[in-house]
């Protein structure tokens, strides 16, 4: 199994990023730890998407910071990205591991589903995402989950995703119940100031032990 990184994962958003923005606010939040970040952009055309992805790449690999793309292994592998985020419908985690290779990581899409965790981990999933956990702009239409599935799913031996409406605020609820990543649009991306709020996040793992130790 691939090492997945603990701390902030920083996922973007064409509308709180557009491409004038994109870099700059993603570079930000590299300078603040972000540990893991994901192209998202669900708007833009084919040959946008590739370039912003291209120059995403490029800007992680100066910080040492793997970019994965979301739901679309075809653009993943076209950059040589490292690694995809697999929702439930975009095609099997094991699929993607033989299109991109043993050494990318691959994350999937679980909500507030066990068996669905349970399934992405016997197919040889990185990480296993649950959320929302609270409202979400991005998402307002996904399941709810509660922060005792962070914990349940401690018995997979896979490092947990949290996502959905997390804020400095609510964020230390979900590390304490076990979540590995926190994935953060709107919480790391609405603010002026991108590097701090990084920073902010990054403390909350600091002070948390973590359980691979």
């Amino acid at each position: 199994m691939r090492t997945v990184p603990r701390g902030l994962y920083a996922v973007t958003d064409p509308t709180l990023l557009p491409e004038d923005r994109l870099i700059p606010a993603v570079e930000a939040a590299l300078q603040g730890g972000t540990v893991l970040v994901q192209y998202r952009d669900k708007a833009a055309g084919d040959v946008d998407r590739r370039r912003r992805a291209e120059s995403l790449l490029s800007l992680c690999r100066n910080y040492h910071v793997p970019l994965l793309v979301n739901d679309d292994l075809d653009l993943a592998q076209r950059i040589d990205a490292d690694g995809v985020h697999l929702g439930q419908s975009d095609g099997r985690v094991d699929e993607a591991r033989h299109r991109l290779g043993d050494q990318a990581l691959v994350g999937r899409t679980c909500h507030d589903r066990l068996d669905l965790a349970r399934e992405a981990a016997d197919q040889g999933a990185d990480y296993l995402a649950f959320g929302r956990f609270f409202p979400s702009v991005t998402k307002p239409e996904a399941p709810a989950a509660t922060p005792d599935i962070l914990t349940e799913a401690q018995t997979l031996n896979r490092p947990t995703s949290a996502i959905g409406g997390i804020t400095l605020e609510n964020a230390a609820l979900l590390i304490a119940h076990g979540a590995d990543l926190l994935a953060v649009i709107g919480g790391l991306f609405a603010t002026d100031d991108v590097a701090a709020r990084a920073r902010a996040f990054d403390q909350l793992f600091h002070a948390s032990p973590d359980r691979s130790s």
